[in-house]
């Protein structure tokens, strides 16, 4: 069985300042929901490996995060 995102799934909700102005940044979702229409549908461990995240055994999800105070922009990497 894969591991699973605690955040993606809903058990657990994004608590982080803004690296820039301390605000709380708010989760936009996985990085690689963005890359065009049916990245959402494909298999996420490969998704990762084509966004360039080799090492599956680390169980990290990249999600794209942003402050709605200062518009910083991060990825951040949740253990899955």
């Amino acid at each position: 069985m894969g591991s699973i995102c605690p955040i993606c799934n809903g058990m657990e909700s994004l608590e982080k300042p803004c690296t820039n102005c301390g605000y709380q940044v708010e989760d936009r979702g996985r990085v690689m929901d963005y890359y065009d229409d049916y990245s959402a549908y494909m298999p996420i461990d490969q998704m990762k490996l084509e966004d360039g995240y080799q090492d599956l055994s680390a169980h990290l999800c990249p999600h794209f995060i942003q402050c709605p105070h200062c518009g910083q922009e991060e990825i951040l990497l949740i253990k899955e």
